[in-house]
């Protein structure tokens, strides 16, 4: 294909500017679904003083400096506003400025705004947008980037043309108006913060109206997901009006699809672009910043016991006492392991995975986040609970006979170690989640019948942390999950009540886990419905036991780095 290359020209009167920097998206006079009333100016400079609309009319894409460590990136910058105007401009400086810092090439676009009258309200800005992706790309040899490796950011309406150039490169936006538009407009990655207009009880351009809910509300049909839908990193607050179910679809085509993606849902957050520190680790994890550094394992990280001042070590239950006690299993035990420096009053609670097979609080899954607790200050007990799984009950009863046991031991001597019965958390990875969704969930459904005093005091926990955990939905109740969690039919395990008394959550999972991320996102939408605060962060490419060994700069290296952050949030960490 021959290259082509647009004249760049300076075009905004009264601005002295470099002719490189801002290039017209259109040639003169022949501009698709042209309207008098629209503008292309970010709001800083169209609510300046002297503002003059005509010499306005014509969208740009505006080139920034070059990085000086180039990776063969680019990134197109598309602001929000409700393709009323374009108003973000502290992101795109943001975006600009921590893009730049990892070797990314980035370009602002400013599309039409306000809405076109008589069509969709998104058609011109997706105009604008599919025209931005082919002079971008016919500008990759000459800035220096691979034109396979076009990305593009956005928020609320700016993430609504992300995902409509995301999704639907292959449905032209305009006729043709010049050869420039024999080029491709598929990019290759989006990172999508708050997208809005997705669902169908709001893509005509107002806030959902049912906030996303119900069996009648769906994704909105103007997003293709053709054959050139790229990976993608969704951003999203629980409590945005442009609801975060939109993400949470999105995200479920896209696993039916087989396209790695990104899933980060934030409590007690708004309409806001949030985290994109998790949009560049996406970059990374998917190769799109450069070749990985080599994977470390986590117990090699995490090695010293330097910031634990004392270790004890207790048995859950009194001798001759344990509940459907079988010879074949283990005897479970406790151990505190109180920090060297006490930071906080809060107790958290932390047991391996296992497959209800076997258990090691002494394995990667429970030693390096004890010890990275402690150095925080935490006080940390591990739970060696009952396996293998019991013959004639449930597979889970015993471990979780063994956990609400825990609970209310841990429960009945906080205060004699300085500490608060009210404040206690509990963490599993695996069948270790499921045991922590249940501990979570169902706090007020008995597990055993009382054998002393400490059995008087409740097993509620205030929060909860499921690292990939398995057997949460029925297509995957006892192995791994047959539709991927993706379908309808897969539903959440009947063992988990959702009482009055279900607790907070963080949830990690990894993108490609065969006991699939499903299981944390259905859990986190119940949880969203119900009005519980819950935070979930999928991570692309990754499989199960994701942290055991990460590269650096990734989210499955820096995992550990959310529980704290989740923990400080929620002020369990005061």
């Amino acid at each position: 294909m021959k290259k082509i290359f647009l004249p760049l020209i300076v075009f905004f009167a009264g601005i002295s500017l470099l002719a490189q920097e801002r290039v017209p998206l259109w040639p003169e006079g022949r501009m698709p679904d042209a309207q008098p009333h629209q503008i292309a100016a970010m709001t800083d400079v169209s609510e300046a003083p002297g503002f003059d609309p005509d010499s306005h009319r014509m969208p740009f894409l505006e080139w920034y400096p070059a990085p000086e460590n180039p990776n063969g990136a680019c990134m197109i910058l598309i602001s929000g506003g409700g393709y009323f105007n374009t108003c973000d401009v502290k992101y795109v400086q943001y975006w600009k400025e921590e893009l730049t810092k990892v070797g990314v090439q980035c370009v602002n676009l400013v599309y039409r705004t306000p809405r076109p009258k008589g069509l969709p309200i998104y058609q011109s800005a997706w105009d604008d947008g599919q025209r931005a992706v082919r002079l971008v790309r016919n500008q990759a040899a000459k800035r220096g980037f691979d034109p396979e490796r076009i990305g593009v950011v956005g928020m609320s309406a700016g993430a609504h043309l992300s995902l409509l150039l995301a999704t639907s490169s292959l449905n032209r936006a305009y006729a043709p108006v010049d050869d420039l538009d024999s080029l491709s407009c598929h990019i290759n990655w989006a990172i999508v913060n708050a997208p809005a207009y997705a669902t169908t009880d709001g893509e005509a351009g107002c806030p959902a109206t049912r906030e996303g809910y119900g069996p009648d509300v769906a994704l909105s049909s103007v997003f293709a997901f053709d054959e050139k839908t790229c990976p993608m990193s969704f951003h999203h607050g629980q409590l945005d009006p442009y609801p975060p179910t939109a993400s949470t679809l999105v995200y479920r085509k896209l696993r039916e699809m087989g396209v790695p993606a990104e899933l980060h849902l934030y409590p007690n957050r708004g309409h806001a672009a949030i985290g994109f520190e998790r949009g560049i680790e996406f970059l990374r994890q998917m190769g799109f910043l450069g070749s990985l550094e080599p994977e470390v394992l986590l117990m090699d990280r995490f090695t010293s016991d330097e910031d634990r001042e004392r270790c004890i070590r207790q048995d859950v239950w009194p001798e001759g006492r344990i509940p459907n006690r079988q010879e074949e299993q283990c005897i479970p035990y406790i151990e505190w392991h109180f920090p060297a420096v006490k930071k906080t009053n809060s107790i958290q609670i932390v047991y391996s995975g296992g497959s209800y097979t076997g258990n090691d609080p002494d394995g990667f899954e429970v030693a390096p986040v004890r010890r990275y607790l402690n150095a925080l200050g935490i006080t940390v007990v591990t739970l060696k609970y009952r396996t293998p799984r019991p013959k004639g009950l449930s597979k889970h009863t015993t471990a979780w006979q063994d956990l609400q046991r825990t609970i209310r031991l841990v429960r009945s001597q906080a205060e004699s170690f300085g500490l608060a019965p009210d404040k206690i958390g509990i963490m599993g990875s695996s069948a270790g989640g499921h045991l922590t969704l249940m501990g979570v969930t169902s706090s007020r459904h008995k597990s055993y019948l009382p054998i002393d005093n400490v059995d008087k005091l409740p097993c509620n926990v205030q929060w909860g942390i499921g690292i990939y955990p398995a057997y949460a939905l029925t297509d995957g109740a006892e192995a791994y999950n047959t539709t991927g969690g993706n379908a309808d039919s897969a539903t959440l395990v009947p063992e988990f009540s959702f009482d009055l008394s279900t607790a907070p959550m963080l949830l990690l999972h990894g993108d490609a886990d065969g006991w699939a991320a499903m299981n944390s996102v259905k859990v986190w939408e119940k949880m969203r419905m119900m009005g519980i605060p819950a935070e979930l962060h999928t991570l692309a490419k990754r499989d199960h036991c994701f942290q055991r060994k990460a590269s650096p700069g990734t989210g499955s290296y820096t995992w550990m780095d959310r529980i704290a952050d989740f923990l400080r949030d929620n002020h369990f960490l005061e």
